[in-house]
């Protein structure tokens, strides 16, 4: 699994996911500093999907904000045990992630795309 931004994430996906993440950016910064804080995991993930998946916790639900997407709350340590990372890609994933108070880390999952991808939050 390639954890970096992608080209085919453009055009199709990319006006929905980043017209909802605007919407729900401080949110998605709370819960990971959160996720942070509270030692649940250094490697807080948002999974983005358009149905409802058993991948971490539900955070906004679509149908209550008029998005698109809806986001779930999820991490690395639970990413591993649902086998969607694998044991020997930790080292991988974890040299790839960014700095999470000044990126996002989404799970986009979708029928024909399902990408890690990091997006920066909006300046102040």
């Amino acid at each position: 699994m390639d954890y970096f931004n992608d080209p085919e994430l453009n055009g199709k996906y990319l006006g929905t996911i980043t017209k909802d993440f605007v919407a729900v950016c401080d949110t998605l910064a709370e819960a990971s500093a959160q996720i942070r804080k509270r030692d649940i995991s250094r490697y807080p993930i948002f999974v983005f999907a358009k149905r409802e998946v058993p991948l971490g916790g539900l955070l906004i639900n679509a149908d209550d904000m008029h998005l698109e997407w809806h986001v779930f709350a999820s991490y690395l340590e639970l990413f591993v045990q649902q086998g969607i990372v694998g044991e020997e890609g930790i080292p991988s994933f974890e040299a790839t992630y960014k700095d999470a108070d000044e990126f996002c880390c989404l799970f986009v999952l979708d029928e024909e795309f399902t990408k890690f991808v990091f997006i920066p939050y909006p300046e102040d």
